[in-house]
C-alpha cells in the first residue's frame, strides 16, 4: 500500500469517526433538549419525551425537525418561550453535548 494510499485510507477512517461523534452529540444534545422542554411543560414521563425529541431528529437533516417539535410542544403545553430562546438553549446544549464527547470536558 502507497503512502497516499494510506494517508487517504486515514482521512476516510477519521471521517467515518467524526460522523460518529457528531450523531452522538446531537443525539446527547436532543436528550437535554427534552429533559428541559418536558420540566417546562410539566411532562410526566421526561424520559419518554426525550426520547420523542431524539426520534424527530431523524425525520430530516439538521436541526429544524427538532426545533419545530420542541416550538410546538412548548406552544400547546402553556410555555411562554420566544424561537430565539429555544435556539438559544438548542445550541447550548449542542455545545455541553460535543465538549463530552469529544472529551474536551473534564
Amino acid at each position: 500500500m502507497s503512502t497516499f494510499d494510506e494517508r487517504e485510507s486515514a482521512s476516510e477512517t477519521r471521517f467515518v469517526l467524526d460522523a460518529a461523534k457528531e450523531f452522538k452529540a446531537e443525539a446527547k444534545r436532543n436528550k437535554a433538549l427534552g429533559f428541559w422542554a418536558a420540566e417546562l411543560i410539566g411532562k410526566s414521563d421526561p424520559d419518554k419525551y426525550a426520547l420523542e425529541v431524539i426520534m424527530a431528529d431523524m425525520e430530516e437533516a439538521g436541526d429544524d425537525d427538532v426545533f419545530r417539535k420542541l416550538r410546538k410542544d412548548l406552544t400547546d403545553g402553556g410555555a411562554d418561550i420566544s424561537d430565539t430562546a429555544i435556539r438559544e438553549k438548542m445550541a447550548e446544549c449542542l455545545e455541553a453535548a460535543r465538549e463530552e464527547v469529544y472529551g474536551l470536558r473534564a
